[in-house]
């Protein structure tokens, strides 16, 4: 179903748009340290979250599964420093 948008939801409907990868990049870097902290079923989760948010950002799905195999969040983080200077 179709609606229609003020101009003001339009602003913030764009405003997300233009600025998801940045958002995405910094909730990837919050999730390092939840990777760090977490254990078990915990882990699992997060790397679920982890893994949605890298194909956000236009990861290799084989890096991605090369990265979730190591379970080592300095991985996530190098990538994280990899992104941010791109």
């Amino acid at each position: 179903m179709a609606k229609d948008f003020t101009p003001y939801q339009q602003k913030i409907i764009k405003n997300y748009y233009e600025n998801k990868h940045p958002l995405h990049l910094q909730k990837l870097a919050e999730m390092v340290t939840e990777l760090f902290l977490s254990e078990g079923k915990k882990r699992e989760k997060v790397w679920e979250k982890v893994c949605q948010s890298m194909k956000v950002l236009g990861v290799p799905e084989s890096r991605i599964q090369h990265l979730k195999k190591q379970d080592n969040p300095e991985l996530v983080a190098q990538l994280v420093k990899e992104l941010n200077s791109n």
